[in-house]
């Protein structure tokens, strides 16, 4: 794994990505055209040109690309549900208490944040194992680079990732690292570069 992560941090370094512009009309969001809403009010998982993930949105696609579909992986020794658990368990700064969030389903993982008697926003510190991560720098991009890596050591989300064909957008969460542990840009950026990288290093 460690030689892959290598040559996905150097790929990435020369992937070019352009996040898709939401465009307003009539009081109706559309990306490249295509309405975001159904006429029944449900959210559009997938069209001719983009898939938009969302683990509610409708469309295998939309679903099963979400970093809250239940993709089993090791990282760094840990057994974590989801990409989600991660996300999620990085918030505890208590080691116990972070493994612990690392054994609950995704879902679950994101009700359990109440529990927690530390807001990584007031001081931009999140942590893994004990030890803290400034939330806007490098070590904590390397990090979530090699989780990535880890997830596509799981066959399933390697494939799946493989399979797609259309770019991916994310319409929901926040747009400032300051609001969230990982920006609607951010996930977009990712997954993009992470499927055009699997399909060139075939594994």
């Amino acid at each position: 794994m460690e030689e892959e992560l290598k040559r996905f941090v150097e790929f990435k370094k020369n992937y070019l990505f352009e996040p898709k512009t939401i465009e307003e009309v009539d009081g109706k969001e559309y990306c490249e055209g295509f309405p975001l809403i159904d006429d029944e009010g449900n959210k559009v998982g997938e069209c001719e040109k983009w898939i938009n993930v969302g683990y509610k949105n409708k469309g295998h696609y939309a679903k099963a690309l979400s970093n809250l579909f239940p993709y089993e992986f090791i990282f760094r020794g840990k057994h974590l549900k989801s990409i989600e658990s991660f996300f999620q368990g990085i918030k505890f700064k208590d080691i116990n208490m972070q493994n612990l969030v690392f054994n609950y389903s995704a879902l679950e993982s994101n009700y359990i944040k109440v529990c927690n008697d530390h807001d990584w926003k007031e001081d931009g510190l999140l942590y893994w194992q004990g030890e803290s991560i400034n939330r806007f720098g490098k070590e904590y991009d390397d990090l979530v680079n090699e989780l990535y890596i880890s997830a596509i050591q799981n066959p399933l989300y390697r494939t799946l990732l493989k399979n797609v064909e259309k770019d991916i957008i994310h319409t929901l969460g926040a747009l400032n690292k300051e609001e969230t542990v990982f920006t609607r840009y951010e996930f977009e950026y990712q997954l993009n570069c992470l499927k055009e990288f699997v399909k060139i290093y075939k594994k």
